[in-house]
């Protein structure tokens, strides 16, 4: 193959593969994370990915020492999950990223799973949600409660999820700029399939490994009522 025919191949490749690690941010929310974040941000940093920020959500542990191998952004208050992936997401989008995934900082979520997100996205999806593998470890009610949920989203929003709690999450700068919440805490993954469900963006899921570390602090079976409520409030009045 000539020089010529070289160029315009990976050219053709490059053009392809729009989204990078080199224009792909990493977006991690932490909130007294000190037990997990170094091994979490060393993880994404293996795979490759040149631009992580770890939004440090008012931790009063060592999150921010423990995070220095990333760009740390602090709020000097715990403000909530929602309002750190933001923080993390705007100073990506101020820096011209094309693309983010958003990464929970306590070492739930595979670090080498990060490259099917991209080949997702790469594929002409504009949002890449994830769901957990099945496994015996979640506890009867949540996944009672997961479930009606994702059936409120599909009547709603016609989006087919199996997993709408999953915060392993990707898409692209014209994707967050249309789903942009206003959500600080948990519910911010539920008002993002509802925007994405709204603006009519394409999208996929996939599967991803089920690891817990600690006992779940995340969002509990009575956070949930009030999300279906405003699952169906955002239908109404957006």
């Amino acid at each position: 193959m000539g020089i010529m025919a070289k160029k315009k191949a990976k050219n053709k490749e490059s053009a392809k593969n729009q989204y990078t690690k080199d224009n792909c941010w990493i977006i991690i929310a932490a909130h007294n994370e000190q037990a997990h974040i170094e091994k979490v941000v060393k993880g994404v940093r293996n795979q490759g990915f040149k631009h992580i920020v770890v939004a440090n959500d008012g931790s009063t542990d060592a999150t921010e020492k423990m995070a220095q191998n990333a760009i740390v952004l602090t709020h000097v208050i715990n403000l909530g999950k929602g309002a750190a992936m933001k923080t993390g997401a705007e100073y990506a989008l101020m820096h011209d990223a094309k693309a983010f995934v958003f990464v929970d900082g306590d070492g739930q979520h595979m670090p080498e799973e990060l490259p099917l997100f991209l080949n997702a996205l790469n594929k002409g999806n504009a949002i890449v949600f994830s769901y957990r593998k099945r496994v015996g470890t979640m506890p009867l009610l949540r996944r009672l409660g997961n479930w009606f949920m994702c059936v409120i989203i599909k009547i709603f929003y016609n989006i087919t999820l199996r997993d709408a709690l999953s915060g392993y999450r990707a898409m692209n700068a014209a994707a967050y700029k249309k789903t942009r919440w206003k959500s600080q805490d948990y519910t911010v993954e539920s008002e993002m399939i509802a925007n994405a469900g709204m603006n009519i963006l394409k999208y996929t899921e996939l599967e991803i490994a089920t690891i817990y570390h600690d006992s779940y602090k995340g969002m509990t079976i009575i956070d949930g009522i009030p999300i279906v409520f405003k699952l169906i409030w955002w239908r109404m009045t957006r």
